[in-house]
């Protein structure tokens, strides 16, 4: 059994790895792969769809065991026994957190507080099969008859990342009729602009919130129910235009909605985590159910290749202790993900709340502070536009910044040369990341470039880079519902991992309850419906006044 009365940065395996780091700090990673032929190959992990190739970074075998031995010591395999089996992981909130179950197989047994839940899961999917099929078909029509065209999804964190994420990743496997749109934003611009394009005849709205209470979901639902009653609709025919994903029922039917339209959450799936559930709907209605079902099988893939494998070749243990390992031991402090693929163009922004939501914590589930940085900065955006801007950064700043290059062997649009060209582009990144460039490599360059040897001394200071600068790339054939499955569900134990080694809550979000708390005391003040006191210091008093002054109140 794992000792965890110690301190994190006081266990044996954390110490052990900081003198590892201090050996290694000095080696090229150029040097490593020269004096090792095989590297490429020995650190290269297929599982669940996706290959890892993760050569170009800061290790060597040692720092691969004495990662995996820090997992163990830190109680990973219990703790992940426990995510599984429906044991309370979210520490603050006394709840289990189950998405896994989501896309598990109905013959599976898993209990929440003594009862089976997956009846209910593969019911509600059954539900949800049922809907896609009507409106598909025709049989679910708009309050005058016509066939629906368009679906609203209205929600926001978890409840819109993770679905627009996947809807727009999966273009290539819509099934047309149905067109999706995503509102998620307070500002007005945001529903205003989507419904300008949509008839009220022939629009679905999913209204996607766990609590029916978030501020903007329902703040932009009411602005939709009142767009459709004001251009034709009537409260009995909001049963054809509006459902909900849910837990508060009353809530929703209080709202119009019909209790038959309203589709379940649960308490042990967590916002960030629910795509998976009836949260997807959007998914399903624009893909189809077939392709959605396809979308969970890949990644309960890729849970079982994580719950069974060994930590050392383990896809989200080993990205996950990658990621402490430059967090904490080289202090690195943010990490990039760069999709080279258009149509994940929405990866960074669902695992930026994945990532910094779950782990941008500064106690430890025993309520102590941590005694380690927790939670890197998790930036990035699609290739290959970025190598024209903050690459840069990356090549020649001060800063160690990490990457993982998200690529498919295949196009689904295999343009002239276009796909070619785009993994060139990633491998000259990641090389030239690792490789970089020496200063006598510039000089001897600009050199064969016909340049004097004294304009070559000046010049080739501001063309050297120093690599070193690690990268994984993720690869697999093609980008499909089962390889999307598998790589989101790679990041979320990559992120579950995390937690582990920091002992922190990865499924509440207290920081997050603070905002809402502050910005319902703040918006009475906003409006003139409270005036007494003030909003608690004078900074805000001043900028509430100002508001209040431009917009006439």
């Amino acid at each position: 059994m794992p000792d965890n009365t110690a301190a994190l940065t006081q266990k044996p395996e954390w110490q052990a790895l900081i003198r590892h780091q201090e050996k290694l700090a000095e080696t090229p990673m150029r040097d490593l792969f020269r004096d090792d032929p095989t590297r490429a190959t020995r650190y290269l992990i297929e599982a669940a769809g996706l290959t890892l190739d993760f050569s170009r970074n800061r290790l060597t075998d040692d720092t691969l065991s004495a990662l995996a031995d820090l997992a163990r010591a830190c109680g990973l395999e219990q703790r992940t026994e426990a995510l599984f089996n429906g044991g309370i992981v979210n520490i603050t909130e006394n709840r289990p957190a189950l998405h896994t179950a989501l896309r598990q197989p109905a013959d599976t047994d898993v209990k929440v507080d003594g009862c089976n839940i997956m009846p209910e899961v593969h019911s509600t999917l059954a539900r949800m099969e049922q809907l896609v099929e009507a409106i598909h078909s025709g049989q679910h029509r708009g309050h005058t008859g016509k066939r629906l065209t368009d679906v609203v999804s209205i929600g926001i964190g978890g409840s819109f990342l993770g679905p627009k994420l996947v809807v727009e990743a999966l273009k290539p496997y819509w099934q047309g009729g149905l067109n999706c749109h995503f509102v998620a934003n307070i500002d007005g611009t945001d529903i205003s602009e989507t419904l300008k394009a949509l008839d009220p005849e022939t629009t679905l709205f999913l209204v996607q919130s766990k609590s029916f209470r978030t501020q903007e979901t329902l703040d932009n639902s009411l602005v939709a129910r009142q767009w459709f009653l004001a251009n034709g609709g009537s409260d009995t025919a909001i049963a054809s235009h509006f459902m909900a994903v849910t837990t508060n029922i009353e809530a929703a039917t209080g709202f119009g909605i019909a209790a038959d339209n309203i589709f379940p959450m649960w308490d042990w799936v967590g916002g960030r985590y629910s795509l998976w559930s009836a949260i997807g709907l959007p998914i399903a209605l624009t893909l189809g159910m077939d392709h959605f079902r396809s979308l969970l099988a890949g990644a309960h893939a890729m849970d079982c290749h994580f719950r069974n494998t060994p930590a050392e070749r383990n896809l989200p243990v080993l990205m996950a202790m990658l990621s402490v390992w430059y967090n904490n031991f080289w202090r690195a402090g943010s990490h990039a993900v760069l999709p080279y693929d258009e149509y994940l163009k929405h990866l960074p922004e669902h695992l930026q709340q994945l990532d910094m939501e779950s782990n941008g914590k500064r106690v430890t589930q025993h309520g102590t502070p941590v005694d380690a940085t927790t939670g890197p900065i998790l930036w990035g955006g699609v290739g290959a536009n970025g190598q024209h801007a903050y690459h840069q950064l990356i090549h020649q700043g001060t800063r160690l910044i990490p990457a993982d290059f998200v690529i498919p062997l295949k196009s689904h649009n295999p343009v002239e040369h276009h796909h070619a060209t785009l993994f060139a582009n990633c491998l000259s990144q990641a090389r030239a990341m690792m490789a970089g460039k020496t200063r006598e490599e510039a000089v001897q360059e600009l050199r064969d470039s016909g340049m004097a040897e004294a304009a070559a001394q000046t010049l080739a200071p501001h063309k050297a880079i120093p690599g070193n600068q690690p990268s994984n790339i993720l690869m697999m054939e093609q980008l499909t519902p089962e390889t999307l499955g598998a790589l989101v569900a790679l990041y979320e134990h990559r992120t579950f991992v995390q937690s582990v080694i920091w002992d922190v809550d990865c499924f509440d979000q207290w920081g997050v309850e603070l905002g809402k708390q502050i910005g319902n005391e703040i918006l009475p003040r906003l409006l003139g419906e409270k005036s007494d006191g003030t909003a608690g210091d004078s900074a805000t008093d001043h900028l509430i006044e100002r508001f209040r002054s431009a917009n006439g109140l």
